[in-house]
């Protein structure tokens, strides 16, 4: 296990915001220096979620049509929402719906690696918070990928790490939005 105390992320980058009235899609851009296979099977694989995504899955996301139970990590309260893929064109695009709302990745080849791009429609109101909680999870996701996992960081006890707190801040300015007020109380992993 990678040293969690030493993670530290960058700033705020690679996110814009798509408004369409009152719904906002979040998209974020990063290159990762793995193929778009070995990203695909972090996407779809409910071993691999386990370790960087902000929910667990009963299934594989890997087929169109399948209905999988997407678990969210670190609430208060069990929350298990029915997801439906459609689609999924390996190793190239997914997408499915998480609750109320749509998440779909792209995948394009680059010269060694890959440019992953995710959309997900987000409340307005917390999309400063969404982008801070997928940047975090695709960081925790590319230490795995590198062979230096640090450990999944999701849920609620995200919001108490400084970095998570900085880059929320710093993707509200980006999106030009107000920070939500957050208890002063930030501790380091």
């Amino acid at each position: 296990m990678g040293d969690l105390e030493q993670y530290a992320p960058g700033p705020a980058h690679g996110a814009q915001v798509q408004k369409d009235g009152e719904k906002w899609t979040l998209v974020l851009i990063r290159e990762l220096h793995h193929s778009p296979e070995t990203i695909w099977r972090a996407l779809t694989d409910p071993a691999r979620l386990r370790e960087w995504a902000p929910f667990d899955a009963d299934g594989s996301l890997g087929k169109a049509g399948a209905t999988v139970n997407l678990t969210t990590v670190g609430v208060p309260t069990l929350h298990v929402t029915e997801t439906t893929v459609m689609r999924a064109d390996a190793p190239e695009a997914l997408e499915y719906n998480w609750g109320k709302f749509n998440v779909r990745w792209e995948l394009k080849p680059l010269d060694g690696g890959t440019r992953l791009t995710l959309w997900h429609n987000i409340d307005r109101r917390f999309i400063a918070m969404g982008a801070a909680g997928w940047h975090i999870c695709i960081d925790v996701l590319d230490h795995l990928l590198n062979g230096t996992p640090i450990g999944r960081m999701v849920g609620p006890d995200v919001a108490k790490f400084v970095g998570w707190q900085r880059l929320n801040a710093e993707y509200a300015e980006l999106f030009g939005i107000k920070t939500p007020s957050w208890p002063k109380t930030a501790q380091k992993f």
